[in-house]
């Protein structure tokens, strides 16, 4: 007897696609459950973190406010490390994009340079380059700079890069006719097409590096970090509380102007 529709009940998935959603959240459950024992985690130590943490809000209140004029001062050397470092990032990352961009190197082996110079910057941690940096040109706010524009390099030149590859080619074809050079080419028809989305780029990487700045004195590459690693080697946790706050006040300004930046562009 044929079936009515009527009688026909639906179901959001397929018998199939049940036994393959309960076999795939079984095989996530069994890796999470496998990296959990593989950790060497102290579980007397978890239960007791909320207490722990408790006593160390009470020690941070009040916050000690009797160096705020030094902390205001990093804090401007943690800005100008983020913004110095995008400046140079940005300028760098121009002749990165057009290499890495395949409708613009000259050919195979600098589109795998230009690939390669991304990857690299973008596969190590902006404090790793800090460390390194720090060993080469000592403790200070150079290896900072150094460390968050090689970190920005592979960022921007990336998005930069595929920005180039997504750009109208009559503009360039009809300049390539009039045997116009290559320097003419990318100056009238890409530029022009690209550079709303240079300086979206930079503003966004410019906001993520003031955040990243903040960190880098942990290392000993400068800005305001250099005083909260004090603070917490001390142990004094009035300032913490001060340095964090004082963190918090440029992050939350740096978004809104970055945000508000980034309107004025687009």
């Amino acid at each position: 007897m044929k079936e009515s529709v009527a009688d026909r009940v639906w179901t959001r998935y397929t018998s199939r696609q049940r036994w393959w959603r309960f076999f795939s959240f079984l095989i996530i459950a069994v890796g999470v459950s496998w990296s959990l024992g593989t950790i060497d985690i102290v579980w007397p130590w978890v239960w007791d973190a909320p207490a722990q943490i408790g006593d160390l809000f009470r020690r941070m209140v009040p916050p000690d406010v009797s160096n705020l004029g030094t902390i205001l001062r990093v804090l401007i050397e943690t800005l100008n490390i983020a913004t110095i470092a995008t400046f140079f990032a940005v300028i760098l990352s121009l002749p990165v994009a057009y290499i890495a961009a395949q409708n613009t190197t000259p050919n195979r082996f600098t589109l795998w340079l230009g690939r390669f110079i991304l990857v690299s910057s973008r596969s190590v941690n902006t404090l790793i380059w800090a460390l390194l940096f720090v060993a080469i040109f000592g403790p200070g706010v150079l290896a900072g700079i150094v460390a968050i524009m090689f970190r920005s390099l592979g960022f921007l030149g990336k998005l930069m890069g595929e920005a180039i590859e997504e750009i109208d080619r009559r503009p360039v074809e009809a300049l390539q006719a009039t045997g116009a050079s290559r320097a003419k080419v990318v100056l009238y028809a890409i530029v022009p097409q690209v550079i709303p989305t240079f300086f979206a780029v930079g503003i966004l990487r410019w906001d993520i590096n003031l955040r990243e700045s903040t960190v880098l004195g942990l290392v000993g590459a400068g800005g305001i970090g250099v005083i909260l690693q004090s603070a917490i080697d001390t142990l004094d946790w009035r300032t913490v509380a001060t340095v964090l706050l004082a963190i918090l006040v440029l992050v939350i300004a740096g978004e809104a102007l970055a945000a508000w930046l980034r309107k004025k562009v687009l």
